[in-house]
C-alpha cells in the first residue's frame, strides 16, 4: 500500500505541476493578447500621426506654391506694365513726330492741293 500511496502523492504532484504550467500558459496567452492590442492601437496611433503630418505637409507645400505662383504673377505683371508703358511711350513720340511732321507741312500740302483744284 505504500507504493500505492506514493504513487498517489506523485500524481497529484505532477496534476498539480501541469495545472501550475497550463495557468503560466493562460497568463502568457492573456499578456500575448494585451501586447498584441496594445500593437495594434500603436499602429493605429502612428497611421493617424502619419496622416496629420501628410496634411500638414501638403498644406504647407501648397501655400509655399501659392506664394511662389503670387511672385512670378507679379513680377511678370511689373514686366508687362513696363513694356506697355515702353510702347505706350514710343507711340506718343511717334504720334507727335507725325503731327510735328503734319505741322510743318500743313502750308505746303494746302498750297498743293488747291493749285491741284484750280488747274485748269
Amino acid at each position: 500500500m505504500g507504493s500505492k500511496g506514493s504513487v498517489s502523492a506523485a500524481g497529484v504532484m505532477a496534476e498539480s505541476q501541469v495545472s501550475g504550467i497550463i495557468k503560466s500558459l493562460g497568463v502568457l496567452e492573456d499578456d500575448l493578447d494585451s501586447l498584441n492590442a496594445k500593437a495594434g492601437e500603436m499602429k493605429k496611433q502612428l497611421a493617424i500621426k502619419a496622416q496629420s503630418q501628410i496634411e500638414s505637409m501638403t498644406e504647407k507645400t501648397r501655400q509655399m506654391a501659392t506664394k511662389e505662383a503670387e511672385i512670378i504673377i507679379n513680377k511678370s505683371k511689373e514686366k508687362a506694365e513696363a513694356e506697355s508703358k515702353r510702347i505706350s511711350d514710343e507711340g506718343e513720340a511717334k504720334l507727335s513726330e507725325i503731327k510735328s511732321s503734319v505741322d510743318s507741312n500743313f502750308e505746303g500740302a494746302v498750297d498743293s492741293v488747291v493749285s491741284i483744284i484750280l488747274k485748269p
